[in-house]
């Protein structure tokens, strides 16, 4: 029976059981809706079984479908490790996806030191909020900020960051105790699971009415902030670049208490693990974190 299915008819039942429709397969996998129908009719009559559901706009998978789809997403998955493994001429490619922040402030700046330890590995990094679909395998890994939504996938929480106020060395001087920063421009960054009021009741203070900047990135927040226009509330991990260089201070270090979260976390499916290249991003990600939190205590 096996002899008798060819690749392509797999091809077609995966492309569609992903997508729901004949026609979208179709323009994925560039035919024609005609022959995606056809090459799955012929496997539905080769396996003797329905695979599908059809109506007029889409298509659902039977439970004979949903099984065979199980298997056939690890199989592929299977099938282009070991391509990649083979396929050593060329440098293995690492596809990450990132939550905008985190990708600008502090993945973007370090990779060349990624590339440096692993100089036949490649990165592609893409950066937006949406969360990455491992359903359409066009990602690796993904770093995500908050809760994770995808199933069926590994969750490896990075390292708690402190949140505390951040403003220029021009502004601090005239931020000596929490309750300076009522008469301060606060920044806002809308996004940031940890607000502006959930630090002011951690000092015993109520929180003022804000009327100042806000921005949906944090990488915003940050550049404002270092430009001197106000006292943004950030992750120090988020703009270690400018506190290093000193465009940034924290006024209140070790003056009020700071607030410490888990903000983000790496995902990716548990079948990418066992590929070498998205092991030693991982672990290399880990490990970088995991010496910065070293240094940011000391």
């Amino acid at each position: 029976m096996l002899s008798n299915i060819p690749i392509s008819s797999i091809r077609a039942f995966k492309a569609a059981a992903r997508t729901g429709s004949f026609r979208d397969a179709a323009n994925e996998l560039h035919l024609t809706p005609s022959a995606v129908s056809h090459a799955i009719r012929k496997l539905e009559a080769t396996l003797r079984t329905v695979l599908f559901e059809r109506s007029a706009r889409s298509v659902r998978l039977t439970p004979a479908g949903e099984n065979l789809m199980r298997h056939t997403g690890a199989a592929f998955d299977q099938l282009r490790r070991g391509l990649e493994e083979v396929a050593a001429r060329g440098p293995q490619l690492v596809r990450v996806h990132s939550a905008p922040s985190f990708a600008a402030q502090w993945l973007a700046p370090r990779l060349a030191q990624f590339l440096a330890a692993y100089p036949k590995l490649e990165v592609r990094l893409a950066a937006s909020t949406d969360y990455a679909r491992f359903s359409n395998d066009d990602f690796d890994i993904d770093i995500v900020y908050g809760p994770p939504r995808a199933e069926g996938v590994e969750v490896v929480p990075l390292p708690e960051e402190t949140v505390t106020p951040l403003c220029s060395p021009a502004l601090a001087k005239s931020i000596r105790r929490a309750a300076d920063l009522l008469n301060q421009t606060l920044i806002r960054s809308d996004v940031k699971q940890v607000q502006w009021h959930q630090w002011f009741t951690a000092n015993g203070l109520e929180a003022p009415a804000l009327h100042g900047m806000r921005f949906d990135r944090s990488f915003l927040a940050i550049a404002t902030a270092a430009e001197g226009l106000g006292v943004a509330l950030e992750s120090t991990l988020l703009a270690e670049r400018e506190l290093a260089s000193g465009r940034l201070v924290a006024p209140l270090s070790g003056r009020a208490t700071d607030i410490r979260y888990v903000g983000h976390r790496l995902i990716y499916p548990r079948a990418s693990r066992q590929r070498s290249a998205v092991r030693a991003f991982a672990d290399w990600l880990l490990a970088q974190l995991d010496g910065g939190e070293a240094r940011s205590s000391q």
